[in-house]
């Protein structure tokens, strides 16, 4: 029995790397033949060129983007549609011409993840899965146990010692199972064992990873859609979002790749990945994505982690972006900053305040650009 309409302009998923194409299947794992020589490569969901997409003026939020994603229904908590605020005064203090925030915190369970759990519920639902897997320090298992408990499946979410209270509890009341494990990597041995026992993965496992559920980050297109049918007469130049391995990061610029290709813009902001120790700014070329990169993250646990991902890479070659380095230390003083203009945000998201005002001082974003910041989580949630 189908509980979810499958897009039927989606023709195959193609590796970002080599552009092989696949099947549409299930592949955790990334590309085969990318794999086989050592390089976890995400792959991605193409869609049949001839037929042009279009809104679906009837709906708001993710739903009105239906045309562009692969299943055109899915479990549905009101995600998508959020406030893209203009802030006149940091504009100044920062001497730029425009500066907005886009506060995703505002979705169902606080969090950008609401974008691509959705997607991640409906495909795992659509191969009769019994169960979904997802790693995580608390937004994508928090965001992925909710839309699970709407579609009515299990989840398991693999988390660490260290998970605030307030995540937890949010998770066992969705119904979903926790299991706790002593290090982040531990994470991921766990979730490959329920992988081979059957269940849906909705994160990586892999160490060097590949990005998350291919279906699942096609929901972070609409982020730029969004931003497009609000800003259409006056685009940002630039975008900064925090990044961890980057799967918004990645969504997002597939969200402006593919508006450009039906000639919905002419132009594509510069993405800036804002991570806190150098990671993706380290990597000068494709290989560099299998190496590791140690640094302190404790501050910021919600873009933690020593690796990247192709996908990362890729995002901000494919948009002339770059990484800028804002600290963990930095995420307090960032927070402080946000507050006196009525925000409270998560310090992985806080930190983009820093981020901006290193790219001012540098030059790398000058007077006349028009800046959009991406808040990808409230405060609220204890860190």
């Amino acid at each position: 029995m189908s509980y979810y309409r499958w897009n039927k302009r989606v023709t195959e998923l193609r590796c970002l790397r080599c552009n092989r194409n696949e099947p549409v299947g299930l592949f955790p794992k990334g590309c085969p033949q990318c794999l086989e020589q050592g390089f976890p490569v995400s792959l991605k969901v193409a869609y049949d060129e001839e037929q042009v997409p279009s809104l679906d003026q009837t709906k708001r939020g993710m739903m009105r983007y239906r045309d562009w994603l692969p299943y055109r229904t899915f479990p549905t908590l009101g995600e998508g549609g959020t406030p893209l605020v203009e802030l006149p005064r940091l504009a100044e203090e920062h001497g730029i011409q425009t500066l907005w925030i886009k506060n995703e915190w505002q979705n169902p369970t606080g969090s950008h993840k609401d974008r691509m759990s959705p997607l991640i519920v409906a495909h795992a639902v659509e191969t009769e899965k019994e169960s979904i897997v997802v790693s995580s320090s608390g937004n994508a298992g928090v965001s992925v146990a909710s839309y699970g408990a709407a579609a009515g499946i299990k989840c398991v979410v693999i988390t660490t010692e260290q998970i605030h209270p307030v995540w937890e509890k949010a998770i066992r009341l969705t119904g979903a199972e926790l299991v706790k494990v002593t290090n982040p990597h531990r994470r991921w041995k766990v979730a490959e064992e329920l992988v081979k026992k059957g269940a849906y993965s909705a994160t990586n496992y892999l160490n060097p990873p590949v990005g998350s559920d291919c279906y699942g980050i096609q929901g972070y297109k609409t982020l730029a859609f969004e931003i497009i049918e609000d800003l259409r007469e006056s685009m940002p130049t630039a975008i900064l979002l925090p990044c961890p391995r980057g799967d918004l990061l990645w969504g997002v610029a597939q969200g402006f790749l593919e508006a450009k290709q039906v000639g919905w813009i002419q132009d594509i902001p510069r993405l800036f990945a804002v991570e806190p120790f150098p990671r993706l700014s380290a990597v000068s070329k494709a290989s560099d994505c299998q190496k590791h990169y140690e640094g302190n993250a404790t501050q910021v646990p919600s873009i933690g982690g020593n690796t990247v991902t192709y996908q990362a890479w890729w995002a901000l070659q494919q948009t002339r972006g770059k990484a800028v380095v804002a600290s963990g230390s930095e995420a307090t003083p960032s927070q402080e900053k946000w507050g006196r203009h009525g925000l409270f945000l998560e310090s992985s998201s806080a930190i983009v305040w820093t981020a901006l005002q290193k790219l001012r001082e540098k030059g790398e974003i000058r007077e006349q650009d028009r800046v959009l910041l991406v808040a990808t989580s409230h405060g609220y949630k204890g860190t």
